[in-house]
């Protein structure tokens, strides 16, 4: 499941847990209000992938919260990486997933194909820097989503913001927008195809996208209309870590009450699809899609927004 949707991580090197970074005041910056409420999680439509367990659909009631109204930006990351001096996992590791149209460099910084998934390769020096590996930059991409991320990094980020990683709850909760049911953030319907309303594979995958919804990887993080709460991008352009680690068993089990995700396994979950997503292998940018990746894992299209709690 992981390696369809994102590359695990398959580079040389020792893997490193991720720095310690001090925990900063807590900050709201960015962020909107999301109201509690009661909502039925999961596969309304019976759409899922059985082994990402998106059913039973259950009952969930959630506090308030806040969420941030993108995801993380190149900018945002880049100035905690310069405040704290944080070195990504994907740095430590020297090398991460990149899609096999866009890798920039040589041959031999290709290092290896993911298994089961060999359109994802494993490239070095690919990082939040460089998100196609030597040659590339995110200059002029400051309003994109960070990417190449761990979960491991996005915690480290949230500490020194001052926020949280959301958990899958509420990610979900959030995405709907107030919506009862419905497949993605705006409704049921992707539309005639002429306007698409979220950055996804148009094409035959993997090998042709014909970008006609005017992106071939990242889009800025208001390249679309935001959901009924104001947030942007809840589904496609990149993956967004989730606090929760994962199990396809949960929902049959979980709590009504702000469920936090099993207490044991090794992988996190991820939400919302990305650029890569395509209905003929990937149909997982609906608002109720699940999928999971290792801690340590990153690659070119895996991002995270944060979350808080409202005092009460």
């Amino acid at each position: 499941m992981t390696a369809c949707c994102g590359g695990t991580h398959a580079g040389s090197g020792a893997p490193t847990t991720a720095s310690t970074v001090p925990r900063g005041p807590r900050s709201t910056r960015g962020q909107v209000t999301i109201p509690g409420g009661r909502f039925a999680m999961g596969d309304h439509a019976g759409e899922g992938y059985p082994d990402d367990g998106e059913r039973p659909v259950h009952d969930v009631a959630l506090a308030p919260f806040l969420l941030d109204a993108t995801t993380v930006t190149n900018a945002a990351f880049a100035r905690f990486v310069k405040e704290t001096g944080y070195v990504t996992d994907a740095e430590r590791w020297g090398s991460s997933a990149v899609f096999h149209l866009v890798v920039t460099g040589d041959r031999a910084d290709v290092l290896n194909a993911v298994d089961d998934a060999p359109w994802w390769l494993a490239v070095r020096d690919a990082c939040w820097r460089r998100p196609e590996g030597p040659g590339s930059s995110v200059g002029d991409r400051a309003n994109h989503p960070v990417v190449h991320v761990s979960w491991q990094d996005a915690n480290a980020y949230c500490a020194w913001a001052g926020k949280h990683l959301p958990t899958e709850a509420q990610w979900e909760y959030a995405a709907r927008g107030g919506l009862t049911g419905a497949r993605f953030p705006w409704g049921d319907d992707l539309g005639d195809g002429r306007r698409w309303p979220l950055n996804i594979w148009q094409g035959r995958f993997p090998t042709e996208n014909t970008a006609e919804d005017g992106f071939l990887t990242t889009a800025p993080v208001k390249s679309f209309r935001p959901n009924g709460y104001g947030l942007w991008q809840m589904v496609g352009n990149v993956w967004e870590w989730c606090a929760d680690r994962f199990s396809p068993g949960y929902y049959a089990v979980s709590p009504v009450d702000d469920p936090a995700g099993p207490q044991e396994g090794v992988a996190r979950v991820m939400r919302g699809g990305s650029y890569l997503c395509h209905d003929s292998y990937c149909y997982r940018y609906r608002v109720a899609a699940r999928s999971a990746n290792t801690p340590e894992s990153s690659s070119g299209n895996l991002g995270f927004r944060c979350a808080n709690p409202i005092p009460g």
